[in-house]
């Protein structure tokens, strides 16, 4: 921002918050922003039959990922940000990139088709744990230092701190809900049609292991 507009902002009384405008982003558009991708996602597994391919082990590792990223968004929600909270939000990022990698691996390696559609899907999906990531940090530059220190000298550091501003209980509803249409029952939907198909696989395996092994009747004894 120049000299001049900060002026022309202090001459019309105006403040700008960059601490409410980046929390106002992260609840109101980052977050609701996050399920479109996952959504989008669902969609593209389901076009490429995912339960004839990969199958159960590739939804498994989509749920996976899904638990690497809320458990930190659940306690972001309800708890401070200190050290032990930005710990458990570093790992967890981590640990979704690293699933990411694997969780391509096993389409690959299943033949399942990841088109270009999907790969750009998955790069939202990618960047948005940094993005929030990246944020928080900013706005607790004062708990990252203190990450850094170890928490030395802070008693709650290593503890949960529940929010001193509460989040709203209709903003904590709407997340519910929305979490529950558009990663719940979509994915959960996926799992169970996975297992499903494993299931008839093994059951026409074992029908034609049965019949490999019925014995046969020498040509003799037919005629």
């Amino acid at each position: 921002m120049s000299r001049d507009q900060a002026a022309e902002i202090a001459a019309t009384g105006a403040e700008v918050d960059v601490s409410d405008v980046t929390t106002r982003y992260l609840l109101y558009g980052l977050l609701p922003g996050w399920f479109v991708p996952g959504l989008a996602d669902w969609v593209m597994h389901r076009r490429t039959r995912i339960e004839e391919t990969a199958g159960t082990k590739e939804s498994l590792i989509h749920s996976l990922m899904m638990a690497e990223v809320g458990l930190p968004i659940a306690l972001t929600l309800r708890y401070e940000v200190n050290p032990l909270l930005l710990s458990v939000q570093l790992a967890g990022t981590a640990a979704h990139e690293a699933t990411a990698l694997w969780d391509v691996r096993t389409a690959v390696d299943s033949d399942r088709e990841v088109k270009p559609v999907e790969q750009h899907i998955h790069s939202f999906l990618e960047s948005l744990p940094f993005a929030a990531l990246a944020s928080l940090m900013c706005l607790h530059a004062d708990q990252v230092k203190s990450l850094a220190r170890g928490g030395r000298g802070d008693p709650h550091a290593w503890r949960l701190v529940p929010r001193r501003r509460p989040l709203s209980p209709g903003y904590l509803a709407g997340i519910a809900v929305a979490i529950g249409t558009c990663v719940a029952l979509p994915y959960g939907e996926e799992l169970l049609r996975c297992l499903r198909a494993g299931r008839k696989k093994k059951k026409n395996a074992r029908g034609d292991a049965a019949r490999w092994r019925a014995p046969r009747t020498p040509m003799t004894e037919r005629t």
